[in-house]
């Protein structure tokens, strides 16, 4: 083997591994999503409430119409704490997760235990960002 092959396949296994690391490894808004949907899933809402801005907007999007749903921290908390009383069962999990440099996009399955037995739906929500806390979320109609 050539001195300089075995140079060029030293580096490109080793950029290999570094892209590889990278990719396992989430983004910091990525990381951020994660933390909230955990906190959400424990029922923390103070802990939910430490990931956003004060004047965090939660909008749900239908068609052509597009609704706020809760608008500052104030308003997320007294609707968590109305949503975990309502729905004890609740939890979300993240599908799938990409992200742009300021915002993130995942697809969440939501289940909770209903009068019939287990629930679920599908959604897709847009997290943006603003100085490392979300500042907007936008739910997509949910799917079964």
């Amino acid at each position: 083997m050539y001195p300089w092959a075995r140079q060029m396949a030293a580096l490109l296994l080793w950029g290999c591994m570094t892209v590889a690391a990278s990719a396992q490894e989430p983004k910091p808004n990525e990381a951020r999503v994660r933390e909230f949907i955990a906190a959400f899933n424990a029922k923390d809402v103070d802990g939910m409430l430490t990931r956003v801005t004060d004047d965090i907007a939660w909008f749900n999007v239908s068609g052509k119409t597009v609704s706020v749903e809760t608008e500052g921290k104030d308003a997320l908390r007294k609707g968590m704490e109305s949503y975990f009383k309502s729905l004890p069962s609740a939890r979300a999990e993240l599908v799938w997760v990409q992200s742009s440099p300021n915002r993130v996009a995942a697809l969440e399955k939501a289940s909770w235990e209903g009068k019939s037995g287990p629930r679920a739906q599908v959604s897709i929500a847009i997290y943006e960002f603003q100085d490392g806390l979300i500042k907007r979320v936008h739910y997509m109609p949910s799917e079964k």
